[in-house]
């Protein structure tokens, strides 16, 4: 089987690896090539640098992380609190879709509990559906041409596997990341910028205690010690096989 293109878009750094990282070390390691692309650099992200000071350093945190698995970063440059689902942000997302020109599409869950991830999922599904559209045009200076098809869409879980009124959001499956769980907490590490501002501003003491506890209550429901949940997107016209779910074989259990 030749390799999958696989395109992980979540609105901030740290998202993907929070929500993904195991099934994106998982899917490296088998060979696939992956993108990580958020659309923010995470400009907000301090109480003690300005926005272009911690957006310079949570970039460089991105491409480390991304670069553990083998993986390449890239970033849309819109601003925290600002992703809106419009005509202009829509095409930028279009344009990711085509340079990356992934199989297979992972991106937040329409229900989070922040704006930007809510956001941020209506236009990747949206975008999916323009980026074969040969007379959708971006206005790029360098336009990347049409997907030759609408990618596999899928949903991440949102951050604690519930949505903002705190109502448990169920995966249709969960993938088993015991395997990686260790290289799950190097990506992660790779942000450590945030470690202080998730404390001031979520009063959350440790993001990687949070994260382990997370991963590990989703494994737990699918018998695993560490798990990953999913939902596969199949709104009319979206691919309907189960390609994720092909790929990670036995290491997916339904719930």
């Amino acid at each position: 089987m030749s390799p999958t293109r696989i395109l992980a878009i979540h609105a901030h750094p740290d998202d993907v690896e929070i929500l993904a990282g195991g099934t994106m070390a998982l899917l490296a390691g088998l060979g696939h090539s992956i993108t990580f692309a958020t659309f923010t650099p995470g400009d907000c992200g301090s109480r003690e640098l300005g926005p272009e000071q911690i957006a310079a350093i949570r970039r460089a945190e991105a491409a480390r992380s991304a670069a553990r698995i083998g993986a390449t970063h890239v970033c849309l440059e819109m601003r925290d609190l600002a992703i809106f689902s419009d005509g202009r942000s829509r095409r930028l997302v279009v344009e990711v879709l085509r340079k990356a020109r992934p199989q297979l599409v992972l991106t937040s869950s329409p229900l989070d509990y922040h704006c930007d991830h809510e956001a941020a999922s209506a236009l990747v599904r949206d975008a999916c559906f323009a980026a074969p559209a040969p007379n959708y045009h971006t206005g790029a200076a360098d336009p990347a041409p049409p997907l030759d098809a609408i990618p596999h869409l899928y949903w991440m879980d949102p951050v604690g596997g519930v949505d903002r009124e705190g109502i448990p959001v169920a995966p249709d499956f969960v993938v088993n990341v015991a395997d990686t769980s260790a290289r799950k907490h190097e990506m992660l590490s790779e942000h450590s910028s945030q470690r202080e501002w998730l404390r001031q501003h979520h009063g959350m003491d440790d993001y990687l205690d949070a994260m382990e506890r997370w991963t590990r209550e989703r494994g737990r429901q699918a018998g695993f010690s560490h798990g990953e949940g999913f939902r596969q997107y199949r709104g009319h016209p979206y691919p309907q096989s189960p390609l994720l779910q092909e790929l990670l074989g036995d290491l997916v259990a339904r719930l």
